[in-house]
């Protein structure tokens, strides 16, 4: 991580724990908003205004929070607004990298090796991760946002006319219910599949553990009852925000990290949901399965010896 804008030691995947020996993750550090306008959102600062070409998106294919921010691009008709840079899937001593890896891109906007050097140029003294997606603003050369949650919002309605409107991620009437499955979901699952794979005690795996799995059920049990989607016939945020953790349950959480009671193959009713998302248009451009394996398997702390298995078979691919 990078303390006082100096990277310091080799990349570990944990750098906080809980009491229990949980896994602890980084409150993202840049939370400003593009808006129509330009005006202030819900935190940060204003003058970030809606234009054509001013922003800049880099990602990761292996990271779920980071796919959360190209699935909206593609959903609400960004992909000539925003553009894209992609780093490697394996991480590095310092972090993410920017390269020539198949899928992957140099960074030809600010020339940077790493990413945590556009954390430096933002701010020459940040302490923290230097954590994807980034939305990063070419007028100001600055970080507007690193949370994914926040991103997929202004996607959805920060970018005014130049936008789709055909579909609304975030709609008035579902933002209570959104919200509160949004809420019961990133813990358990999301989030869960990490607390389990880097917890550091027995008891704090076990916990994450029944969480998943618990958490699977629940949907599991939902889906059959109700679809296409979470809320019926509209695809919103929260079903991207849980596609991305199922899209990578079986090729690297199910093994690598130790979520291995089920493979999602073996829910009927996600498996069928999770081909119902990859086919909505856009959104299988966005899952880089190669990348996901390399990448996750490339954690030396789980991997030591960076072994990328050849399988799992996915059906949907």
């Amino acid at each position: 991580m990078l303390v006082d804008g100096k990277w310091t030691a080799d990349w570990q995947p944990v750098q906080a724990t809980d009491a229990k020996g949980g896994f602890v993750r980084q409150i993202s550090g840049f939370r400003n908003w593009v808006t129509a306008d330009g005006a202030p959102a819900p935190t940060g600062s204003g003058g970030f205004k809606a234009e054509a070409g001013r922003y800049h998106l880099y990602v990761a294919y292996i990271c779920p929070w980071a796919s959360r921010t190209l699935i909206a691009r593609q959903i609400k008709g960004l992909t000539d607004v925003v553009s894209v840079s992609v780093v490697e899937p394996a991480l590095s001593e310092q972090g993410w990298r920017f390269g020539d890896y198949p899928g992957s891109n140099p960074d030809t906007l600010n020339g940077a090796t790493y990413l945590h050097e556009l954390y430096t140029r933002a701010d020459p003294h940040y302490t923290g991760r230097a954590t994807v997606p980034v939305l990063w603003d070419r007028k100001t050369g600055t970080i507007v946002n690193n949370e994914s949650a926040d991103i997929v919002r202004m996607f959805n309605s920060g970018f005014g006319s130049l936008a789709d409107d055909g579909i609304d991620l975030y709609p008035e009437d579902l933002r209570a219910p959104i919200d509160a499955i949004n809420e019961r979901i990133y813990p358990r699952l999301n989030n869960g599949v990490y607390r389990a794979g880097f917890a550091t005690t027995q008891i704090a795996y076990e916990e994450a553990f029944g969480d998943v799995f618990g958490m699977l059920d629940e949907l599991e049990q939902r889906l059959s009852d109700t679809g296409p989607f979470l809320f019926g016939k509209r695809l919103t945020e929260a079903d991207i925000r849980l596609f991305v953790t199922l899209v990578r349950f079986d090729a690297a959480y199910h093994g690598l990290f130790k979520c291995n009671l089920r493979m999602l193959k073996d829910y009927s009713a996600l498996s069928a949901y999770l081909v119902r998302v990859l086919d909505v248009p856009g959104i299988r451009s966005t899952v880089n399965i190669d990348h996901i394996k390399r990448g996750y398997y490339s954690i030396r702390t789980l991997n030591p010896n960076g072994i990328v298995p050849v399988g799992p078979r996915l059906d949907w691919r």
